[in-house]
């Protein structure tokens, strides 16, 4: 038997129960892992909530976590007992002690490199480089806007586009969450509930604007990202935390400068076991190397999972949230 997190229904964070399940052995390329930490993320809350569609009912939320492998399944040669393992992938199921998942969705974790600090960047890493990397390819001289940057993302996307040479500006909800982002990366920070962002953006570029707005806030900031972009600039909307966005008449982006317009997910982006090895091993190079640190601002035992998922909806968590089995 294992602790788990069920929803048999969706709802609010009530909906998640603490529950005891028999574990079955792994199927045909699967590993079976005994978690040590699992990432909270927002992407939990879309599922927990409905919006988006969960695989069946009832289910298991969470979609990132790292631990030891405890047992193959038939054809896997990929990995051995006792490996040390992590991932963020499909399909929902990381809230439990003991889980099983498929062996391509595994990377082995780096010595340097706890499984805490693997679970807390799995997703919100890996997000951060292909937003970085792929999306948008970030260069030295570069000016990017990135919202939410105390955020888990925006906290490694601001200290990992410093060291590309990028000036970096960032939007947060409170001088507390501003000062926090400054000491990642962050050159300047605007706390959008005491300032317009897109004239303080015009103020910090002297009418230059950004060659990238890298938006997962959603309602609350668009269209106000396209007035933040040069000419041809590029705006990647990867969430949507205040809400959906409106419908858009594309006509919007020939009349804000003929802007490129992206809605990109991490899952594209490692959808081989190739691409997300490469994905994973660029992100674990920048932290050994010390350019990037992954800063785990909050801890949940699984069985509080109800207030981690109230403090994350309440814009009460700053940088990556844990939870411990």
């Amino acid at each position: 038997m294992t602790k788990l997190i069920e929803v048999t229904q969706t709802g609010g964070p009530e909906v998640l129960t603490l529950v005891e399940r028999d574990v079955a052995a792994p199927n045909a390329g699967e590993v079976q892992i005994k978690q040590t930490a699992l990432g909270l993320n927002f992407i939990d809350v879309y599922f927990r909530t409905g919006h988006y569609p969960a695989p069946q009912m009832p289910f298991t939320p969470g979609m990132e976590g790292a631990g030891e492998v405890i047992a193959l399944g038939e054809g896997v040669t990929s990995f051995s007992v006792g490996d040390r393992v992590a991932y963020a992938a499909a399909p929902v199921g990381a809230y439990a002690e003991v889980r099983n998942i498929a062996a391509a969705s595994l990377v082995k974790i780096p010595q340097g490199i706890s499984d805490e600090t693997a679970a807390a960047m799995m997703l919100k890493g890996m997000t951060a480089r292909y937003l970085l990397r792929a999306t948008y390819k970030v260069k030295a001289g570069d000016t990017i806007l990135f919202h939410a940057a105390a955020g888990g993302v925006g906290l490694i996307a601001g200290q990992w586009a410093k060291s590309l040479g990028a000036t970096v500006i960032g939007t947060a909800g409170s001088d507390e969450k501003c000062e926090l982002a400054k000491q990642n990366g962050y050159d300047h920070m605007i706390n959008y509930n005491t300032e317009n962002f897109v004239e303080r953006i015009e103020d910090i570029t002297n009418g230059e604007k950004c060659d990238v707005v890298y938006d997962s806030v959603g309602k609350d900031t668009f269209p106000h990202s396209l007035g933040c972009l040069k000419p041809l600039g590029t705006w990647a909307s990867f969430g949507q935390s205040s809400g959906p966005l409106p419908d858009i008449n594309l006509a919007i982006l020939s009349q804000k400068g003929s802007l490129f317009a992206t809605r990109p997910t991490l899952f594209h982006y490692i959808r081989t076991p190739e691409l997300l090895e490469e994905t994973a091993n660029e992100l674990f190079d920048v932290v050994n190397e010390g350019k990037v640190k992954i800063a785990i601002n909050q801890t949940f035992a699984l069985d509080d999972v109800q207030e981690a998922h109230k403090a994350l909806e309440g814009r009460k968590t700053v940088g990556s949230t844990l939870l411990l089995p």
